[in-house]
């Protein structure tokens, strides 16, 4: 059984007709977490890159949400229809509030771009830069977990992928070392909108199952982790300014 919590989207296995139930394992968190570390579901944003109306990186999200849910977390999905342009409007916008919003509530994202002439796409790159590294004090992405994954109409690549890591590394996430990357995606999904079973299925488990276990594992300590000098530093010389001025 998954770890479940009575106010969440719970996933059953009859959700994950794929899953060989009888290899699939819920996270054990104790070897993960400290005494006083939370245990409240981990709460999840995953992003994708396109505004097709069959959209294959929406799909493999979705998969992609189903697991998490199982895993046991709390999951939301951003819909990127809507969303301006960076600096086209001002950060009042409201769907440029509700990325906002909902990048602070994560302690975990999943990001998932299709590949466009070799790249990420503008839709996901615009959605990453309007999540500020700080805001109002509070740094948004910095700390939490990153899982990245890419969508493809040929061959398979890994351009996207590796640039979302680098955008993670960016954004002061801590990327985890899986990663899922599905070539000619017109093939793997069914007509039910359901991506088949197949080893790159196997992966997308793997990177959700990756996912959930760094989340438990490093939010409780996210704190002490990016506790860093040359900020302690700052702040001392900030200190000592505020308390030497000479006139209010």
């Amino acid at each position: 059984m998954a770890n479940k919590t009575a106010d969440l989207d719970v996933v059953d296995l009859g959700d994950l007709p794929n899953i060989d139930v009888d290899s699939i394992q819920s996270i054990d968190i104790e070897p993960l977490i400290g005494t006083n570390d939370p245990r409240h579901a981990p709460k999840i944003l995953v992003l994708y890159g396109s505004l097709r109306q069959r959209s294959f990186s929406k799909l493999a999200s979705e998969e992609a949400s189903r697991l998490l849910r199982w895993y046991g977390c709390e999951v939301r999905t951003f819909d990127p229809t809507g969303l301006p342009l960076p600096d086209a409007a001002d950060a009042n916008h409201p769907k440029v509030q509700e990325l906002r919003e909902l990048a602070q509530w994560s302690e975990g994202m999943l990001w998932v771009s299709p590949e466009r002439h070799g790249s990420m796409t503008s839709i996901m790159k615009a959605q990453i830069d309007w999540i500020p590294l700080s805001l109002g004090g509070v740094r948004p992405t910095q700390g939490k977990t990153l899982a990245v994954m890419q969508v493809s109409g040929g061959s398979q690549s890994f351009n996207t992928v590796n640039q979302l890591r680098i955008l993670g590394r960016w954004m002061r996430m801590i990327t985890i070392p899986n990663q899922s990357s599905i070539p000619k995606a017109f093939l793997e999904f069914n007509d039910d909108d359901r991506m088949d079973k197949s080893p790159l299925y196997l992966r997308l488990v793997d990177v959700c199952e990756e996912l959930v276990k760094f989340t438990w594992l490093t939010r409780g300590r996210s704190a002490y982790l990016i506790d860093r000098y040359s900020e302690r530093v700052e702040s001392a010389e900030e200190l000592s300014q505020r308390v030497n001025q000479k006139s209010l």
